[in-house]
């Protein structure tokens, strides 16, 4: 009997110190997963569509054209897609930009650019 009785609390000892371990393992993950930010992945597509919608918004006369007056402040990355330098931004002009612009982030060339290419390419 002595030894069944200390069979169960040498048991019980083992499974206390395994819960132990779990609660201790849980809260590290709810910690990991507090400060968790998904990388994200951006395809060539998606990318391009997006852009196609910002062209969209910035051109507030629907001329297909983005003027001087339709710039956002001042913003060097924007002008330089202006290739002609004629002062006027065309969709084309902002097609061939913003697509270069991705190539650019897309350090591996597989057709996506993740939230490391991103910053990467920043630093660059």
């Amino acid at each position: 009997m002595r030894v069944m009785v200390g069979a169960t609390l040498v048991a019980t000892g083992l499974l206390l110190s395994a819960c132990g371990d779990k609660d201790a393992q849980r809260a590290q993950a709810d910690a990991n997963a507090v400060g968790f930010v998904p990388p994200s992945v951006t395809s060539r597509l998606d990318f391009g569509a997006s852009m196609e919608r910002r062209f969209r918004t910035l051109d507030r006369n629907a001329d297909d054209r983005i003027t001087k007056d339709e710039l956002p402040a001042p913003n060097a990355r924007i002008k330089a897609f202006d290739r002609n330098h004629d002062g006027v931004i065309t969709a084309i002009e902002w097609s061939e930009g913003t697509l270069a612009w991705f190539d650019r982030m897309d350090l591996n060339h597989d057709g996506t650019v993740t939230s490391e290419e991103r910053a990467e390419s920043r630093k660059r």
